[in-house]
């Protein structure tokens, strides 16, 4: 099955000697983009989602929404394993449950899951709270009983800002144990607990490389250098940069009214028609056209007029 190969191929990502980017996509063609690029990895952010439909992350989304949406990329692009979060798991354990079946049939390869109290917010913002460490690891142990193709189960802690980095350290190390297959400490202030995390904790290990938040800006290859790290993730950077030259195009639109002085900036028809493989769709559509009215020629006669 495709998604096997999915999972099989992030497996060995997480166990290999390399450290790997992972940018965030939201849509489809943000994906193909991505893929494009020569990347071998991808993650559906819930932030880059959320905000996508207008909406703050807040967990706001439904197990449905987020499901539809990793369903259209990981079709879109069936040859790269896929990373969603999840958010809390859409609920208590039982709820997780549910959530690995969902996500297994959207062909997600891996599923992220935090240890936050519902409503949930965006990991580098203040008033986090956090559910009791049992709480995390029982929806751990629900996540991998309910996985029936090998989905990975990426464990999130979000403890380093409430608890340290010890608290931290103490949740990742019981989650693994309930069965998570890597370990995401967010929100990490420096290269040095991120470094010290490692030591303690040891691999596979994601970190987020999210902009204009509490984490400073450490390169892919700094990471590599801490040995542990087999993800970064980069999860709003292609969302805020479409919204950023979305913005401009819209304010260049309103003061000239006209499109002339955008066009070195926007994406050509044949480009994005390129880009979706508009042109099979057409050689399909004239194929069953063919084969249409040959039918037609053949048994045109037995036809109701």
């Amino acid at each position: 099955m495709r998604e096997d190969g999915q999972r099989d191929g992030l497996r060995r990502l997480l166990s290999g000697g390399e450290t790997v980017a992972v940018p965030g996509v939201f849509n489809p063609p943000s994906a193909i983009l991505a893929e494009r690029a020569g990347f071998r990895c991808l993650y559906l952010s819930g932030a880059a989602l959320a905000n996508s439909m207008g909406l703050p992350d807040l967990g706001v989304t439904t197990l449905t929404e987020v499901a539809a949406a990793a369903s259209g990329i990981a079709a879109a692009v069936p040859a790269l394993p896929l990373v969603v979060d999840v958010d809390t798991g859409f609920g208590e354990a039982v709820n997780v449950a549910r959530t690995v079946r969902e996500m297994e049939r959207a062909g997600a390869a891996g599923i992220q899951l935090e240890d936050q109290v519902m409503p949930k917010r965006c990991g580098h913002l203040a008033g986090k709270e956090l559910v009791e460490p049992e709480e995390m690891a029982k929806k751990v142990v629900a996540a991998r009983e309910a996985s029936r193709r090998g989905l990975v189960l990426v464990a999130r802690t979000d403890a380093a800002e409430g608890e340290g980095l010890d608290g931290a350290v103490e949740r990742a190390r019981l989650y693994r144990r309930a069965g998570a297959d890597a370990i995401f400490p967010e929100a990490l202030r420096s290269k040095e607990e991120f470094a010290e995390f490692s030591k303690k904790v040891g691999g596979p290990l994601l970190a987020n490389m999210t902009e204009f938040g509490k984490t400073p800006y450490v390169s892919v290859s700094e990471f590599a250098s801490l040995g542990a790290y087999k993800l970064v993730l980069f999860p709003v950077t292609t969302f805020r940069a479409a919204m950023w030259a979305v913005r401009r195009a819209l304010e260049e639109l309103s003061e000239s009214g006209t499109q002339k002085g955008l066009l070195d900036t926007l994406m050509t028809r044949d480009e994005f028609n390129g880009l979706i493989d508009y042109r099979s769709f057409e050689s399909a559509d004239r194929s069953a056209a063919s084969r249409a009215s040959t039918l037609a020629g053949r048994g045109g006669r037995g036809s109701r007029r």
